[in-house]
């Protein structure tokens, strides 16, 4: 009993310890913590997905060294613009509270009452003083503001700058692989427009399996 109660013990010390870590660091800005759980995910992700194809036995060696580099560079785009932009906008959110240009009514009469100056500017911390009710207005507010402009940076991430810079990076490999394969000199030449819409990754990597099966390999 006593090794189970110290097991215990030493359990809810780690779970307490864990709890304050996500409180100190998360718990007025819930925003952050979605920001890198996100990362996280991605992270994730993307390496079970290079693990597939590494661990897969019917890719070839040389598909694997064609596949596994894109599946990175892919990776990288994602987690990339995920957190620049989500974390960018996150923290902005954060600053606009902090600097008095988002407040609600009973904070903004609290400015007004005690004539707080430099609201708006960039060094500006409209909290420092603050205390009781006012206080937990104001982190409420930083709260939900943190959620909203997180939100609001993911949508841009993964629906508008992902799929641009994806696209970009797929419509480039296309020219490289039509190149490495000499289109141009054969009869069913494959022709680029520069002016079409770029692939997107799935169409691009459709295009590589299907250049190397043209090249007498199987997958």
């Amino acid at each position: 009993m006593t090794l189970l109660n110290n097991m215990a013990e030493i359990t809810s010390k780690k779970f307490m310890g864990l709890k304050n870590y996500l409180y100190k660091h998360y718990g007025e800005e819930p925003g952050k913590m979605l920001v890198h759980t996100g990362v996280l995910s991605w992270t994730l992700s993307a390496a079970a997905q290079v693990m597939a194809v590494a661990f897969n036995d019917k890719i070839s060696k040389k598909e694997k060294l064609f596949l596994i580099p894109q599946e990175c560079a892919d990776a990288a785009i994602n987690i990339l613009s995920f957190y620049l932009v989500t974390n960018a906008f996150t923290n902005f959110g954060v600053k606009l509270v902090k600097m008095g240009k988002l407040t609600t009514p009973k904070i903004d009469k609290y400015l007004k009452d005690n004539k707080i100056a430099d609201i708006g500017k960039i060094t500006t911390d409209i909290s420092k003083n603050m205390e009781g009710e006012v206080l937990d207005e104001f982190k409420s507010l930083k709260s939900g503001i943190s959620m909203i402009t997180n939100t609001i940076g993911s949508i841009a991430s993964c629906n508008i700058l992902t799929p641009i810079l994806r696209n970009e990076y797929a419509a480039r490999k296309q020219k490289e692989i039509l190149s490495k394969n000499n289109l141009s000199n054969k009869p069913n030449e494959i022709p680029i427009n520069p002016n079409s819409k770029p692939l997107n990754m799935e169409a691009y990597q459709k295009l590589a399996y299907s250049k190397f099966s043209n090249s007498g390999m199987k997958v």
